[in-house]
């Protein structure tokens, strides 16, 4: 199979898992595979701190949104307006986000790549974690592919969080992704910028990696 067949094959993997997920559980914490709402606003929580709030209105992308439940969580929480865009493989998941959130002026929902635009911020909740049956090797390069594609869609800053290495080796599990938080921090350094931030402090098996860009757009 080819490269680009390869990665088509983990995409529809991907996207099957989630739509299952979502038509199972609805628009809710679990609809998503996270055990509760109170660890997924944990996860915004971490993600968040990448804004920098005190530069004013900004424009935010979020891979892998889901049913946009970061949207409604920004609704509340940001002190300053933003335009939000939220892309997801499966259409299942934007189709709730549509029906929860699409109301929101400042709100805009995508299941097409090409959707995606150039935005002060990116983040990524969740979306490294669940590799199925794909090669460990084959996982990270796609996860490198897209933190990459991060990069490039964010002019001041992007954060995204995986599952850690560190995590109790009795309780992982073969279909999921743990990553090393050493390999992250060196990587988005050598690639992307001087500061760097990695949050392993939070209660949870993963870490959150924060990038915040040098020349800030």
């Amino acid at each position: 199979m080819s490269m680009s067949g390869q990665r088509h094959a983990l995409l529809q993997q991907v996207e099957a898992y989630y739509t299952a997920k979502v038509v199972e559980h609805g628009p809710t914490a679990r609809g998503v595979d996270w055990n509760s709402e109170a660890s997924q606003q944990l996860r915004f929580q971490q993600l968040l701190r990448v804004l920098d709030s005190e530069r004013g209105p900004f424009s935010f992308n979020d891979i892998g949104c889901g049913f946009g439940a970061l949207a409604a969580y920004l609704q509340t929480n940001c002190q300053v307006p933003f335009h939000y865009h939220g892309f997801d493989l499966a259409p299942a998941m934007i189709r709730y986000a549509h029906e929860q959130y699409g109301h929101l002026a400042n709100c805009r929902f995508s299941d097409a790549p090409a959707s995606l635009t150039t935005a002060h911020y990116t983040v990524a909740s969740g979306i490294f974690n669940v590799k199925l049956s794909t090669e460990l090797e084959e996982w990270r390069t796609y996860m490198l592919d897209t933190i990459e594609q991060m990069a490039q869609l964010s002019t001041r800053g992007f954060a995204f969080n995986v599952l850690t290495s560190y995590s109790d080796r009795e309780r992982m599990r073969p279909d999921l992704y743990y990553a090393d938080p050493g390999f992250l921090f060196d990587y988005c350094q050598r690639h992307y910028s001087r500061w760097v931030a990695i949050l392993h402090d939070y209660g949870l098996y993963e870490f959150t990696v924060i990038v915040r860009k040098e020349e800030r757009g």
